[in-house]
């Protein structure tokens, strides 16, 4: 029999000793740099707090740690000793744990199978499920939980297979244990159940806990020290005692210098699109009054239910309740076809997998959903991709170069193009993450179409992760967290604003949504 290794004794261990020590640490992709010198370190005995933004470098940093990333240079001191980079192997070995975000485990399985998954008891070369069992009873009492070790992963809720996991990476006895959004799909209780087990594995156990986290209000709860990353670098260490949410906010996304509300300047016409008490299966209640000439951001974090929405606006997902008036009459729409005929149209988040064709020619994709429409003579659509391609400033203006071969910005212009034709009938333009992977001269470009659009009478939904994006085009912005409106912010709003209200735990779900004099 392979037994487990003994558990480490922590009774003579000295709380908040130095286990990691990261040292000048830098991480590039080609000529980006994502990982900037960072300087970092975790003690035993403290939950450390890790927060920052979408594309802040959060994943790289922990890639790191875990051995999936090479770092370029720097070093990662672990007990003293030093490496270059690690391994997923060398870092188990030198007790780093980590439990993603998405869970690791596996239905069909049992609750001690999945402990053990991989590292495996044998007794004269089978698996020994018995002592599978009564060490994976022993890991889970140490968690406080009474979780039978002989059921099924699949009939366990949210928070139990959470607390599988952290089982899992204790039977491999870890110094460090890096938790990576733990909290993201749990209740209230079930938060607040693997607070203790944190705590407990910190102040009783002395390991150092990493804790990532995109809910600012949490930080107080469970926090003894919180770093803020942005653009690759550490922007502050800080007792948590001494980072209000307030400073938090405004170290993951600062305000410049003069900044104050929205570059875009709306003349408003008719509503449009109404939305009372509107459900899509995720998402809702929204209420929104979307007028012509107006562009409002859609805001909030991963999970948040921003496509959810959109989506389920053209159809291509379910609307589970509430009222969408278009123009004043109620419509429901069945899919996208429907909703072009309406006027409504999406530009999706994933280009190349949703709306490029990239085999095609640059002239097909711009006009491939108005074929059926237009003149069949080629001189005709040459003569309209011309004077798109112009209005577009597409680069290179080349009707018969395939979708693929243009950089991401101008296979973006071609993508948001084919809904801007002149006489396609687009009312209502729903745009998700549209600058994604986009350089920032073809951004320009693409919100002067925006912001030209509007000018013509159209109305704009804009979602997006970047919150300097969101205050520089929106005339109003809609928050939403966990698949609920927040609040709907007018007049000045700012980014820390915006980048606060959408990090609020499901605690803060429900309170009255504040107008932005009330939100500052």
């Amino acid at each position: 029999m392979r037994a487990s290794r003994p558990a480490p004794s922590f009774s003579g261990m000295t709380m908040s000793a130095e286990i990691i020590r990261i040292s000048g640490l830098r991480k590039s992709y080609g000529p980006i740099e994502v990982l900037k010198g960072v300087e970092l370190a975790f003690n035993g005995g403290e939950v450390h707090a890790f927060i920052g933004a979408n594309g802040a470098g959060k994943s790289t940093l922990l890639g790191c740690l875990s051995g999936a990333v090479a770092p370029t240079s720097g070093s990662i001191r672990i007990n003293g000793e030093e490496f270059s980079r690690l391994t997923p192997r060398g870092a188990i070995q030198h007790g780093i744990g980590i439990i993603y975000q998405h869970f690791q485990v596996i239905e069909g399985l049992t609750v001690a199978d999945n402990i053990f998954l991989g590292n495996e008891l044998r007794r004269f070369g089978a698996v020994n499920q018995k002592a599978q069992v009564e060490q994976s009873r022993a890991l889970l009492a140490r968690l406080g939980s009474n979780i039978d070790p002989k059921t099924l992963l699949d009939n366990l809720s949210i928070g139990e297979r959470q607390i599988v996991e952290i089982a899992r990476a204790l039977h491999l006895h870890p110094r460090v244990l890096i938790l990576d959004e733990p909290t993201a799909a749990l209740s209230d209780r079930e938060m607040e159940a693997l607070h203790e087990v944190v705590r407990q594995l910190a102040k009783q156990e002395g390991l150092a806990i990493v804790y990532v986290t995109h809910l600012l209000d949490e930080i107080a709860k469970i926090a003894d020290v919180v770093t803020i990353l942005r653009d690759g670098a550490i922007v502050w260490t800080r007792p948590a005692r001494a980072a209000p949410v307030a400073d938090i906010a405004r170290a993951i996304a600062p305000r410049p210098e003069g900044q104050g509300g929205p570059r875009h300047k709306a003349r408003l016409g008719n509503v449009v699109v109404s939305l009372k008490d509107y459900r899509s299966d995720f998402t809702g209640p929204v209420d929104l009054d979307l007028k012509q000439g107006e562009i409002v951001g859609l805001y909030g974090l991963l999970g948040a239910g921003r496509t959810d929405l959109l989506e389920s606006l053209v159809g291509a997902r379910g609307h589970a309740g509430g009222e969408f008036r278009l123009g004043g009459k109620p419509v429901r729409i069945g899919g996208p076809d429907a909703a072009l005929a309406e006027g409504v149209a999406l530009v999706a988040s994933d280009r190349n997998e949703q709306s490029l064709f990239g085999e095609l020619t640059a002239l097909d994709n711009l006009l491939m959903p108005h074929f059926a429409g237009l003149a069949r003579k080629r001189a005709t659509q040459i003569s309209l991709f011309d004077q798109m391609a112009g209005a577009l400033n597409l680069s290179p203006r080349n009707p018969a170069l395939a979708g693929n071969r243009f950089s991401g910005g101008n296979a973006q212009k071609l993508v948001m193009g084919r809904w801007l034709l002149p006489d396609v009938g687009t009312r209502v333009l729903l745009l998700d993450e549209p600058t994604q992977g986009v350089d920032i001269g073809a951004r320009e470009d693409l919100y002067r179409l925006l912001f030209r659009f509007a000018e013509n009478g159209g109305a704009v939904l804009v979602a997006s992760s970047d919150p300097a994006e969101i205050v520089s085009i929106s005339d109003r912005v809609l928050i939403l967290a966990h698949g609920r409106q927040i609040t709907l912010l007018e007049g000045d709003f700012h980014e820390d604003e915006i980048v606060q209200l959408a990090h609020q735990s499901k605690s803060g779900i429900g309170a009255p949504r504040a107008h932005a004099a009330a939100a500052e």
